[in-house]
């Protein structure tokens, strides 16, 4: 069965955005040849799950080509109907339904890449199976966070950290099996 992994950025004290959806603190860690295994973990995954709000971020800030490469497919979650792009498909049905689909299809990895409405209700439904969390030395104070009140309990095992030299942190867990 496919994995549903989260490959996100957040500050220290735990916001993925400042207010009004700015992205600009990841800027801080920009260093010329270092993606921060961005490019490997890619490679494992043809299948994109993102919130709307991110995705025309990213569009607007690098270009959709970012997201859907031709060889990979894309699902914006959305309230608002949009005819599908290339391999992107804007997706107003249920979350919950679709990543259980997903992941019951043969294929490679699903990646999720936010945003923090999307992660929380799939950690509601415990569907996300692996975590690799870059931390960026920055305390925001207030904005976007990544992890919501109201979702269950989850236990998670620790795989590895990663230091880099910009004081990027990168943390990897997964879900612990449940008994």
């Amino acid at each position: 069965m496919r994995k549903i992994s989260l490959f996100i950025a957040m500050s220290l004290d735990g916001y993925i955005a400042k207010p009004n959806d700015d992205l600009s603190f990841l800027k801080l860690v920009d260093k010329e040849g270092e993606d921060y295994g961005y490019a490997e973990f890619t490679s494992k995954i043809d299948t994109i799950i993102i919130g709307r709000r991110t995705y025309d971020y990213v569009v607007n800030e690098i270009g959709a080509s970012h997201y859907d490469n031709g060889k990979r497919d894309v699902y914006v979650i959305t309230r608002t109907e949009r005819p599908k792009v290339g391999r992107t498909t804007f997706y107003t049905g249920n979350i919950n339904e679709l990543v259980k689909q997903l992941k019951s299809e043969k294929g490679k990895n699903i990646y999720c890449d936010g945003g923090a409405e999307i992660i929380n209700e799939l950690l509601r439904h415990d569907l996300i199976d692996e975590f690799i969390i870059s931390v960026i030395p920055i305390l925001l104070g207030n904005g976007t966070r990544l992890f919501k009140d109201g979702r269950p309990e989850q236990v998670i095992e620790f795989i590895e950290v990663k230091t880099f030299e910009t004081g990027l942190a990168q943390l990897h867990y997964k879900r612990k099996s449940k008994l």
